[in-house]
């Protein structure tokens, strides 16, 4: 019988009751921790709530909220009762909330105080707004969602079709969608990323991402629920207090991107004594140098995953003894993954193609775009997902990033990988972070142009440094034309890039 999220939580709470479960640190860095049997009951209670504000199997529960104890049995909450959540970025403008909420339509609404503004101006012109709860991020009693708690074995099993979120795309290029995720989904999220990891009964995630991101849920929490381990919630990232609280919270698991990992060293952390980690999950490339820097601070060899929200797991994930910088991975286990040409079949060793992942949808595959079959058929060819992301893959099947199929400009009639003239530039000693885009050239098409983060702790960087350095190192098509040095490039708020907001910039 395929699994589902809810059977996956109430097995990890008859095996492990007395086991712990979540622990807590707030935002003054008080700590609170529960085991699997005490959390249950608080989702017990959570759940009676969300049923005398009128949740039944099917309806929807809209989220608004920083990483809390709240979001974790709301979430878990909802599963049980078969009705799904809709995690929306807490940073969200009124306009963006109100989309996803005329778009999902929920019986409730959870938000913390500081979006509590936001929120009600979002729900001003809803036909259909939702009952409306605003909780402190660091509660941790819940009094105020809570009500007399369902009694599970009197309660209908959600199914495994049955939906339990419906996540937005952060809308790095394009306007979100709203991704289906079945609780078959995050059972299978959850399964894979455990194996993958090597995640045992005793281990201990580290979850500094936002919980409303697809990683914090798939590969943080799914997982440790999935074998009945235990998981550290902060409120928010620190990168001045990452590797303290590794260490003061014993964790042996984390999962961060290129983006975070970046912000550490740039804050020139130096080893922590009592760390215990001995895994960490990373996305987007590092150069070499920072690869071997942050493997020194966390004293194991960081290993680089690719999925999206709609591939469920990571469907690329490096292997312990074979993890490097530039390599997204290999094929997952129990993942189908290929790359193929411009016309559909599969691309020779070494060639860059586009990377496409078969699945079941609803199972191992997201379910569908929300209320929009279009775009989810499009988004398929001969029952293959279109990732829209560029590799290449070697004779011993590991994978390289090569960029977006947006990400390769057409240069004077060459195609030119910003992909690769990024990874140059990022290379200089000077250069902390570094995104180039396209812009439109009368002459040639369209020509590179470098935003970049100089390093705040070595030496002066100026544009003429930068050119001198690609010319020494890149084809004249590849070389930008222009460098713009800036302090922070615009970002998701889990470290994503949104180069589309630095081509408005240039128009």
């Amino acid at each position: 019988m395929t699994p589902t999220f809810a059977g996956r939580w109430r097995q990890a709470v008859s095996s492990n009751p007395s086991g712990t479960f979540l622990v807590w640190e707030g935002p003054d860095g008080s700590t609170r921790s529960w085991s699997y049997a005490e959390f249950d009951d608080l989702v017990a209670r959570v759940a009676g709530g969300l049923v005398e504000r009128g949740v039944q199997p099917g309806s929807a529960v809209h989220l608004a909220l920083t990483n809390s104890p709240a979001f974790v049995a709301l979430w878990l909450a909802a599963a049980n009762l078969g009705a799904w959540v809709v995690p929306s970025d807490p940073g969200a403008t009124s306009r963006e909330l109100t989309g996803h909420l005329e778009r999902t339509r929920p019986v409730v609404g959870v938000c913390g105080i500081a979006q509590a503004e936001a929120y009600r101006w979002a729900l001003r012109d809803l036909e259909h707004p939702p009952v409306l709860d605003v909780v402190e991020s660091a509660d941790t009693e819940l009094s105020g969602l809570a009500a007399a708690p369902v009694e599970w074995v009197r309660h209908p099993a959600p199914r495994p079709e049955d939906r339990a979120a419906v996540m937005f795309t952060s809308g790095t290029t394009s306007a979100p969608k709203g991704v289906e995720v079945t609780q078959a989904n995050y059972a299978f999220a959850g399964d894979v990323m455990a194996a993958a990891s090597q995640l045992g009964l005793t281990d201990r995630q580290l979850v500094v991402l936002p919980l409303f991101h697809a990683n914090a849920q798939y590969y943080s929490f799914a997982s440790a629920i999935s074998v009945g381990a235990s998981v550290a919630l902060v409120h928010a990232f620190s990168a001045s207090r990452f590797l303290a609280q590794a260490a003061r919270h014993q964790v042996t698991h984390a999962s961060l991107f290129a983006a975070p990992i970046r912000m550490i060293l740039a804050r020139g952390a130096t080893p922590v004594d009592g760390l215990r980690l001995r895994h960490c999950w990373y996305a987007q490339n590092l150069t070499d140098q920072q690869y071997d820097e942050i493997a020194a601070l966390l004293g194991c060899q960081p290993r680089q995953l690719y999925g999206m929200t709609e591939t469920i797991p990571a469907v690329l994930t490096c292997r312990s003894l074979d993890a490097a910088p530039d390599v997204m991975g290999i094929q997952t286990l129990g993942c189908q993954v290929d790359v193929w040409d411009a016309d559909g079949r599969p691309s020779a060793d070494g060639e860059v193609g586009e990377v496409v992942v078969r699945g079941v949808p609803g199972a191992t595959l997201f379910a569908g775009y929300l209320d929009d079959p279009g775009t989810t058929a499009a988004s398929f060819s001969k029952g293959w997902f279109r990732t829209g992301d560029l590799a290449s893959r070697d004779a011993a099947g590991r994978f390289r990033f090569a960029g977006r199929r947006s990400d390769v400009l057409k240069v004077s009639g060459e195609n030119v990988s910003v992909i690769e003239v990024e990874a140059v530039i990022a290379d200089h000693p000077s250069v902390l972070e570094v995104a180039v885009t396209g812009r439109p050239d009368p002459m040639r098409d369209e020509v590179p142009v470098a935003y970049v983060v100089p390093h705040p702790d070595r030496p002066p960087l100026t544009a003429e440094d930068l050119s001198t350095w690609c010319e020494e190192r890149l084809a004249k098509s590849k070389r930008p034309t222009d460098f713009e040095l800036v302090t922070e490039l615009p970002r998701t708020s889990v470290g994503k890039i949104r180069k589309f907001l630095l081509t408005a910039h240039d128009s």
